[in-house]
């Protein structure tokens, strides 16, 4: 596992917002732990995403996940985002510790009840052409209305109980 990029996705929480007014939304339970996954759409023509986001009441395990999902289906087509697998999130964060290996499948059970919600409005018609164009617009104007991502330094690794000069404590995990 990547801690350091962990750490970064737990910290950093790309995504993690609930969404105005999106078209489509899907939650997972998880009966085992407690922690409820919701992700919210926005598809514009093409039936490309163009702004997915999420809620979580899970730990960082949970929050990473999502945030690795959100990464890798932003810009994608519904289909393409549905299929992606456990394997690929995993492998996004170079492999999950053995009692964490099912989050990516909770948060994939989330996604795609937000795109079966998705697809079950458009056939009724209850997303139109008009709507698909206004969301295109729409993350068009909000990303030319965000100044330029920073890069973010990765973290510098340390050893157990060493600390990176921020007064923060870095616990390797195993």
């Amino acid at each position: 596992m990547n801690f350091p990029k962990f750490q970064q996705l737990v910290e950093q929480r790309s995504g993690f917002r609930t969404m105005d007014n999106p078209m489509a939304s899907g939650e997972y339970f998880s009966d085992s732990c407690g922690d409820m996954y919701t992700y919210y759409l926005k598809v514009g023509p093409g039936d490309v995403i163009e702004d997915v986001s999420y809620f979580t009441t899970g730990c960082g395990f949970g929050t990473a996940t999502c945030s690795l999902l959100v990464d890798l289906v932003q810009g994608k087509t519904i289909n393409e985002a549905y299929a992606v697998t456990d394997a690929e999130i995993e492998a996004a964060l170079d492999g999950y510790p053995e009692k964490k290996k099912d989050y990516p499948g909770r948060s994939l059970a989330a996604l795609r009840t937000a795109i079966d919600d998705y697809r079950q409005k458009r056939a009724a018609g209850q997303i139109t052409d008009a709507m698909l164009e206004a969301a295109h617009s729409e993350a068009a104007a909000a990303r030319a209305s965000q100044p330029p991502a920073a890069t973010p330094e990765p973290a510098a690794p340390a050893s157990n109980g060493a600390t990176n000069g921020a007064d923060r404590l870095l616990i390797k995990l195993h």
